[in-house]
């Protein structure tokens, strides 16, 4: 199936007012038209959003889209099951492995800013691994999941920062750098490491008192402080049990992020509009969308992943498949590597034991979405929401002749 993202136009198109209408009354129907074609978008987001929802026994779910700089906001269902608190715009959902695309965007900045190069050795920055294996990978691998071979979680036997230092020390890759790619909470943890590291800061505190702010998040945390505890959205395992996301070695760097659909939105428009801010993060934000290499039908970027036009949902949902987590993929580098066609669809996945979240945008179309469900239910169906949500904005509806 093709989706047609390039120019947010469908083959039906709004019958113009008649041309004898007084150029006001010709207003008013262009306005009249907008306002049912609206009416009846939002409709229909709701109606699929409600589908997937009762699908999978999501108790709450928050979709934002920015569109051409309007925002659009959906919720439905519960927060909690226990309070009856609904979900809104600001309630916190975990963002699991969203969350790389602010630890990338924290590395990026930092080379923005001179303190850091991605194309310098690991050894560089972090003395102790001089002479191993790892400290002679470039930190750019770090963030492309192509370091050689990582598995998808830190081993459970590594316990504190010591055990982390020992077994980064001793690790020996299975593959060159830059051949392979597994999917890895351990490499883009050690990239926060060291991003946080050149900025001189402990990395909570460099995105919750430096990037967050720099963004214009104002309801973003990796530690939700307790006076917004009650915005926090309460997580359900697939048995429908209450769960949060466990503390562990690397989890803030990895997958530690909480957000509301309104803070989240802000974030994809920043990656859709980066001209509004600082430069240093105009080119860092650029910086993480630059594809380095390739694998199956996607692009991998710092974090995120990109799919060239003609998008078809049969390679989102392909690129998106659990077994690209899973298994190890052999890629292809860009060289040079390439920036993101103005029309790809560039997105990320994420989730926690609780909790689902599903963000992506197309710069030629200005146009973002983020899903965000207090359950982990499959990526497919959250690639398919987005997509239905995107075709329903691409169309324009014919108005009925009376």
């Amino acid at each position: 199936m093709f989706i047609g993202l390039g120019s947010g136009q469908a083959s039906a198109q709004a019958t113009p007012p008649s041309v004898s209408a007084s150029p006001v009354a010709q207003h008013r129907a262009v306005l009249d038209q907008a306002r049912t074609q609206s009416t009846r978008q939002d409709q229909l987001i709701k109606e699929a959003m409600q589908q997937v929802m009762k699908q999978h026994d999501i108790a709450g779910m928050a979709i934002a889209v920015t569109d051409h700089g309007t925002r659009r906001f959906y919720n439905h269902g519960l927060a909690s099951k226990d309070t009856g608190q609904a979900v809104g715009n600001q309630t916190l959902f975990e963002l699991g492995s969203i969350s790389k695309t602010f630890t990338a965007t924290l590395a990026t900045w930092a080379q923005a800013q001179g303190k850091l190069a991605l194309s310098e050795p690991i050894q560089t920055y972090l003395p102790y691994l001089q002479g191993s294996r790892l400290g002679q990978v470039p930190v750019l691998h770090l963030a492309t999941h192509t370091a050689g071979g990582f598995p998808l979680q830190v081993p459970e036997r590594v316990q504190n920062n010591e055990q982390l230092k020992a077994y980064f020390k001793a690790w020996q890759p299975e593959y060159l750098p830059g051949t392979h790619r597994s999917y890895a909470n351990p490499s883009i943890g050690l990239l926060g490491v060291i991003a946080a590291q050149r900025l001189g800061q402990p990395f909570g505190q460099a995105m919750e008192q430096k990037l967050f702010p720099a963004l214009g998040l104002s309801n973003t945390y990796l530690n939700v402080p307790a006076g917004q505890q009650t915005l926090y959205a309460q997580g359900y395992d697939r048995q429908g049990a209450p769960v949060r996301v466990n503390p562990g070695v690397l989890a803030d760097e990895a997958y530690g992020v909480k957000s509301s659909s309104a803070d989240l939105i802000r974030f994809i428009e920043a990656q859709l509009q980066p001209d509004a801010l600082d430069k240093s993060l105009q080119a860092a934000i650029r910086s993480t969308q630059v594809g380095h290499f390739t694998f199956g039908p996607a692009t991998q970027a710092l974090a995120w992943e990109y799919y060239p036009p003609p998008v078809s949902l049969d390679a989102l949902l392909a690129g998106n498949a659990n077994e690209m987590a899973l298994r190890t993929q052999p890629v292809m580098t860009l060289n040079p590597p390439m920036a993101p066609p103005a029309d790809a669809w560039i997105n990320k996945t994420g989730s926690t034991n609780g909790f689902g979240g599903y963000v992506a945008f197309v710069p030629a179309r200005q146009l973002g979405i983020v899903i965000l469900a207090n359950r982990n239910y499959p990526n497919a169906e959250r690639v398919r929401l987005a997509e239905r949500i995107a075709t329903i904005l691409a169309t324009r509806n014919t108005p009925e002749t009376p």
